[in-house]
């Protein structure tokens, strides 16, 4: 069963190391880009700091309220439920149109057959309240 979803904003509970070297410490922010075996273990990418670039192209810090302000990114890593808590679903952070893209992109052929069947009766239903009006 799986404990976050994709796009979900999580924290880390623990250290992890990083695949290019170094540690991302416990607090670390991150996202879940990839749910693999169910929700058995996560690709999360992982944030540092706020940085912008400066008149030289390099990362200078920055505070969020910056102009041009991003979070670095540290890596992207695989990481276990347990090593996680939800701090923000992706259903707060994105538009219905693009968190209902990613969660088709994970159901099966027969689901989202289903899941077209109802989304055409919908249709239908809003075009004849459309034409009632009319």
């Amino acid at each position: 069963m799986m404990i976050f979803q994709l796009f979900d904003g999580v924290k880390l509970t623990e250290e992890i190391p990083l695949t290019d070297g170094g540690i991302a410490p416990i607090g670390t922010v991150g996202a879940i880009v990839e749910v693999l075996n169910n929700g058995e273990v996560y690709i999360v990418e992982l944030f540092g700091g706020w940085v912008k670039y400066d008149d030289a192209e390099n990362f200078v810090p920055a505070t969020q309220d910056d102009e041009g302000a991003f979070m670095e990114s540290i890596g992207v890593e695989t990481v276990y439920p347990n090593q996680l808590i939800l701090t923000v679903p992706a259903r707060e952070t994105m538009g219905i149109r693009a968190h209902l893209a990613a969660v088709l992109d994970e159901l099966p052929d027969e689901l989202l057959a289903e899941v077209r069947d109802f989304a055409e009766f919908l249709q239908q239903k809003q075009q004849k309240s459309v034409n009632q009006l009319v």
